[in-house]
């Protein structure tokens, strides 16, 4: 495989296939929601990965959601994203944006960003190259590797840079990094693409303490400007972050609530912190 086919490869994988279409309109928040999650219903081969699954998150918020393996977590965020088709139900963006309507380029477009438990990022390009393909938008990837930046764009790169604390790393090849360093530069490309919601899946599996110290405050930080969910089986970094959490099991949600109101829940014991 050439370096071209690796790159072409990759962005696939991180911005989807097909042709970058033009964005849906900016998600109604007036009602204080951007996440409505309404009876979703995912079967595969028999198996309810997700039950009649009801679930709200509100504009600027930081949710934790945990589980047991199997309660429905990856099914929930792959509804979310448009990589799978409930069987019934209803996923809307905002008040104005029906999820199930849009393919997972159209997602990602209207605001929706996902980071996978595995970093994705270009490991032959520099963290600032990096973010600038993370923002390309319809631009090739080598108009945008060999096109000057605008210093509207400069300016952005450089606010994601201080918010991901990458400042000093911007001319390092991404493979070099360390993991949690690759964890918080696949953040930052969810940024540069304007994500107004961000799902997190697992952030600090296989980190350092200080790394995961380090993705609290990265977290924290972005609370109130972006709606930010978090999928995560590490109860005290949950802690250490949770506002609110919700618990799925076997794809519905058991308890909803603040961390200790949950972890005393006796149903929530039994299923799954009690294990």
């Amino acid at each position: 495989m050439n370096a071209s086919t690796a790159l072409r490869q990759g962005w696939q994988k991180v911005f989807g296939t097909g042709a970058r279409s033009e964005r849906p309109i900016a998600p109604d928040t007036t009602h204080g929601t951007i996440l409505y999650l309404e009876d979703i219903t995912v079967s595969f081969d028999g198996f309810k990965a997700l039950n009649a699954l009801t679930l709200y998150v509100d504009a600027g918020e930081l949710r934790c959601i945990i589980g047991p393996n199997g309660a429905g977590k990856t099914t929930m965020m792959d509804v979310i994203t448009g990589k799978t088709r409930p069987d019934a139900g209803s996923a809307w963006f905002g008040q104005t944006i029906d999820l199930l309507t849009l393919t997972e380029p159209q997602i990602a477009e209207a605001g929706i960003g996902r980071k996978f438990q595995k970093p994705t990022v270009f490991e032959q390009h520099t963290v600032l190259e990096n973010l600038e393909l993370a923002a390309a938008g319809n631009k090739s990837i080598w108009a945008t590797l060999f096109s000057p930046l605008t210093a509207v764009q400069r300016d952005r790169i450089d606010h994601v840079l201080e918010t991901v604390r990458l400042q000093d790393r911007r001319d390092t090849r991404a493979g070099v990094l360390s993991h949690g360093q690759k964890q918080w530069l696949e953040i930052g490309m969810l940024l540069m693409q304007d994500a107004q919601m961000l799902l997190v899946d697992e952030p600090v599996a296989g980190m350092t303490p200080q790394e995961v110290e380090r993705t609290a405050e990265l977290l924290l930080s972005l609370e109130g400007q972006h709606s930010v969910v978090v999928v995560e089986h590490d109860m005290n970094f949950v802690r250490s972050i949770a506002r609110k959490v919700t618990v799925l099991h076997e794809g519905h949600v058991l308890a909803e609530g603040t961390m200790d109101q949950v972890q005393n829940d006796a149903k929530v014991v039994e299923v799954y912190l009690g294990e």
